[in-house]
């Protein structure tokens, strides 16, 4: 077989023909992983909302499981941040005359001592996060958890819960918005 290595060390090119030969989302989420940081920078920049963005990381995720079926993809980076842009204007196009504020590149890119979450609301923040966290029932819990803290694909977390790709999603989603709901209601 061309792809005896272990799946980290393939290069992009090789990654996404073997998730074209295979289908297996794990080669997928793995690829996807190592530009995650990229999608989200991208959404943020376009959508000024970190709920926003992180939803729309989920999104592309979901899409490139297709997109990359139907699309010969050479420079996987560069389709990749292509595909993260369009996502982004469709929906701008589509929440037309919503108010955004505009945030400054500098302040994205910028250490912690000019970043608006800093020092005591950054930690006050953390912990209520953490006690919300814990009064999620089980799944959402583990999900959440597994998704958002220790940085897995839907695939890894399916695999390892055995939870179906369908659940994962849901219990992350419902997770997340009961989250947000806590952390919203102990303001």
């Amino acid at each position: 077989m061309l792809f005896n290595r272990p799946l980290p060390e393939l290069t992009d090119l090789d990654l996404v023909r073997m998730y074209r030969l295979e289908g297996d989302m794990n080669v997928l989420g793995v690829l996807f992983k190592r530009y995650s940081g990229l999608v989200y920078g991208v959404c943020l920049k376009y959508l000024k909302s970190r709920e926003d963005a992180r939803d729309a990381v989920m999104q592309i995720y979901e899409k490139l499981a297709v997109s990359l079926l139907n699309h010969e993809v050479t420079y996987f980076k560069s389709w990749l941040y292509a595909t993260s842009r369009n996502h982004c204007l469709m929906q701008l196009r589509a929440q037309k005359g919503k108010y955004y504020e505009e945030l400054s590149p500098f302040i994205v890119e910028s250490g912690e001592a000019e970043h608006p979450e800093t020092g005591d609301s950054l930690e006050g923040n953390l912990v209520k996060l953490e006690h919300c966290i814990e009064k999620l029932g089980h799944e959402q819990k583990l999900c959440v958890r597994m998704f958002f803290l220790e940085e897995r694909c839907y695939a890894e977390i399916s695999a390892t819960t055995g939870f179906a790709m369908n659940q994962v999603k849901s219990y992350i989603q419902n997770g997340k918005r009961n989250l947000k709901i806590c952390m919203e209601k102990d303001d």
